[in-house]
């Protein structure tokens, strides 16, 4: 008996040794950041959990900023209003719970000649990729508004795509060899133009309207997928019409063919426009400072079950990529309440609502916390309300056991990290109460 127990345990060393060589380069990969696993886009949306925007930062623009400021990459995005940002910003993100961080750039900023995007600017936005897939969140980067050269598309389309594709082949360069936590998103909300199809005035020109966001998406995907890296299998946010719920769901907009069927959409809401959108009375409608009646409910809910049976029902994640209201001449407990509600009928539906915010509106960027911690609370709550249930061997809890649940329990055998308290009670895969190699084993065996 003692023998055969001997031998049982040189086994099992011999294999966390063998498991330990196999996964090296997985753990290593993971550090680097350019792991691109095999799953869905589905499976990569529902791991987001909800987001929030990194808004007024690194998509500020305007040629003043240029005239006045001292050329660097801070006087762009320090100009409307956001710090300089620091690691421990982007880290506060994840500690309030945020699972995605969508960061809008202008990539125009400090542009060379035929289009060159600066290197300092690339390298500026890098950076905070890094520190959001450091702190265990996705990033999003796409182009914004970006002084609103988009809507030269109409009168000089060639142009306007020769720009697009060199920017998303020069943004694709730089980011390659990011693994699958880094989203590329075609477009911000510009795609789409009142110069060829007004919507409130009939038809004429609409179909040669979507055709012209269709192509555009088209051309972004074309792109990503003939450059290098990690890129043929990136996973893709498509902007729709003007990322409004209805112009996004009718027909004429169709979804870019992808070899790597690895796409979502996006869209935006910020409606009724009177709370979500306005301060005070505009000569296209008045300012609420209200919101949470029994009509307000069932608009939200018919635009969220717009959006499921036209795209989640039939297998195409979308993210909310904005929705929000601001906070001035508004009733906070109705700002509250609208957050929350849109965040839960979004999340309820497996879309993935990103919060709009600036500085000092929701997030406090000082100090690295959200200003509104019973927000907080509420957000934590739809989380932890529409989470499924967690299986024994989901250590780093992303919902399925794998190989990297095998590494972290490695690791913390041979004490090189520790588990937490949560993440222990996921360990004991064999559930003979101690944590040890057999559980390796048994785990391993389970993915064979």
């Amino acid at each position: 008996m003692l023998i055969k127990k001997i031998t049982s345990v040189f086994c099992a060393l011999t294999l966390l040794c063998g498991i330990s060589y196999q996964t090296a380069s997985a753990a290593d990969s993971l550090q680097s950041n350019n792991t691109m696993r095999d799953i869905s886009t589905t499976q990569l949306v529902n791991d987001m959990g909800i987001g929030i925007n990194l808004g007024n930062t690194f998509e500020s623009c305007g040629d003043w900023i240029a005239q006045y400021g001292d050329g660097s990459v801070k006087s762009y995005e320090t100009a409307w209003g956001s710090p300089e940002i620091t690691q421990k910003i982007i880290q506060g993100y994840a500690d309030e719970g945020f699972g995605v961080l969508r960061i809008p750039v202008a990539w125009s900023n400090l542009m060379g000649s035929d289009y060159t995007i600066s290197e300092a600017y690339m390298n500026a936005v890098k950076q905070v990729v890094d520190w959001t897939i450091d702190a265990d969140m996705y990033a999003v980067i796409n182009i914004h508004w970006d002084n609103g050269w988009v809507n030269k598309f109409p009168d000089n389309k060639d142009e306007s795509m020769k720009r697009y594709n060199k920017m998303w082949s020069q943004i694709c360069s730089g980011f390659q060899n990011y693994g699958d936590h880094l989203m590329f998103e075609s477009q911000n909300e510009e795609l789409g133009w009142d110069t060829m199809w007004n919507r409130w005035a009939g038809t004429s020109g609409k179909q040669e309207a979507y055709q012209l966001v269709n192509d555009i998406n088209q051309n972004f995907v074309n792109t990503v997928r003939n450059s290098g890296g990690n890129n043929p299998k990136r996973h893709l946010l498509i902007s729709g019409y003007n990322t409004g719920i209805d112009l996004t769901c009718d027909t004429m907009f169709k979804m870019p063919t992808d070899p790597a069927n690895r796409c979502a959409v996006s869209v935006h809401y910020y409606t009724p426009a009177g709370f979500a959108i306005l301060e005070q009375d505009a000569d296209w409608g008045k300012m609420t400072s209200t919101w949470g009646s029994d009509s307000d409910f069932a608009e939200l809910n018919k635009w969220m079950d717009m959006l499921k049976t036209t795209y989640i029902d039939k297998g195409i994640p979308v993210i909310i990529g904005e929705y929000g209201c601001p906070k001035k001449n508004k009733d906070a407990d109705s700002v509250r309440l609208f957050l929350t509600s849109v965040c839960d009928a979004a999340y309820k539906r497996h879309i993935c609502p990103v919060l709009w915010d600036v500085t000092g509106l929701h997030y406090d960027r000082t100090e690295c916390k959200m200003i509104d911690q019973t927000l907080k609370t509420n957000f934590q709550n739809i989380l932890n309300s529409n989470k499924p249930a967690r299986s024994v061997g989901d250590i780093d809890g992303d919902g399925s056991v794998t190989i990297t649940d095998i590494v972290m329990l490695q690791k913390s055998i041979i004490n090189i990290t520790q588990l937490s308290a949560e993440q222990a009670k996921y360990a004991d895969f064999n559930k003979d109460n101690e944590i040890d190699i057999f559980d390796v084993i048994a785990m391993r065996r389970s993915l064979i």
